[in-house]
């Protein structure tokens, strides 16, 4: 009846059990969902939780998010529009001779770089492009002790007065991205992601990237990224063969602090890789460093048409099991039809 449901409900409102259990909350106060936990007390938080500083939103670090935008196409945008600018009142003036090349109906042309293969010399021309324009673009000269080159040279050699002002030129750069690349035996997708790291440095370290230190952040995103990548990865020793005159204890103090500025977030998702690819690829375009192009023969044509093919075998076994009570048109391309009986 009514009576003895109210009187049921108001025996468990009056529950000593439950009247203690909120005795208890009320002595220890639970804050967040996240900080206790019923089933073992106190929430231990994943590292990767741990590997951002709260003020620092995932969302708007480019080497851990895929939909924010790279630091280095931002910081390029400025060369880029005054470049267009200047081409544009040349070519007004005195068109000239078209260097790039363009498909047409009876030749396609193709270069050789993938996402999953990228070409090693084009790509370390545009990485090395990118380094160039964080240091033009810089917007303080903000540093870390352990990467200024005065204080921790990489050679014997004087480091000259106006170090810390003269910014570097593109091709000093690659000179040297190139001798640690070729003598390290190093590949195109650790060139990616030495770029990754480097910017996760500068956001992580609120720090900037000058004349002064960009030799051994660079050194230190190589060195990190040949490790992580690769399977055998060229140990500190041998990039002192390379850089003769530094020392393993260097190097392997560098190291330390470039892994705990990053916060030992080391990881690089495949979103995030094929972003920076992607953005490398466009940094290109925009500055006239093309890839290069040859025109799709016969025999490249069948192998990529092959691969074509293998990939949607593969996607077709993939979609059978999710294929339940109705059929999409693309996939009822195989089935036959019975043929009606007209009586």
């Amino acid at each position: 009846s009514d009576t003895a449901m109210r009187a049921f409900s108001l025996k468990i409102r009056q529950s000593p059990k439950i009247h203690r259990r909120e005795v208890e909350l009320e002595d220890c106060p639970i804050t967040t969902a996240e900080d206790v936990s019923e089933d073992t007390g106190t929430y231990l938080q994943h590292i990767s939780d741990r590997e951002l500083p709260d003020e620092l939103a995932q969302e708007s670090n480019p080497s851990d998010h895929p939909r924010a935008s790279t630091l280095f196409l931002n910081k390029s945008q400025t060369d880029v529009r005054e470049k267009r600018k200047s081409n544009y009142m040349n070519h007004t003036m005195s068109p000239g001779i078209l260097t790039k090349k363009y498909s047409s109906c009876s030749t396609i042309f193709l270069d050789d770089s993938t996402v999953s293969q990228p070409n090693l010399k084009s790509t370390i021309k545009c990485v090395t492009l990118a380094i160039y324009y964080h240091i033009k673009n810089r917007d303080s000269n903000r540093s870390v002790e352990i990467f200024d080159e005065k204080k921790h040279p990489l050679s014997r050699d004087k480091v000259p007065d106006d170090y810390a002002v003269v910014d570097p030129e593109h091709k000093l750069i690659y000179r040297f991205i190139r001798t640690l690349f070729s003598s390290a035996q190093l590949t195109a997708e650790c060139a990616i992601v030495t770029l990754v790291y480097l910017e996760r440095l500068l956001t992580y370290a609120e720090m900037d990237i000058c004349p002064c230190n960009w030799k051994r952040i660079v050194l230190g995103a190589i060195l990190l990224a040949s490790k992580v990548w690769d399977d055998q990865a060229v140990w500190n020793v041998d990039y002192c063969q390379i850089l003769k005159e530094m020392t393993v204890e260097d190097m392997n103090e560098m190291e330390r602090h470039f892994l705990e500025l990053l916060q030992f977030n080391i990881n690089v998702p495949g979103s995030v890789y094929a972003k920076y690819y992607f953005d490398l690829r466009s940094l290109a375009d925009d500055n006239n460093l093309s890839f290069p192009l040859e025109p799709l023969s016969n025999k490249r044509a069948q192998k990529l048409e092959a691969i074509s093919r293998l990939c949607e075998d593969k996607y077709k076994d993939l979609c059978k099991p999710a294929v339940r009570r109705s059929l999409s048109v693309d996939n009822m391309a195989g089935i036959k039809n019975s043929q009606a009986v007209l009586s």
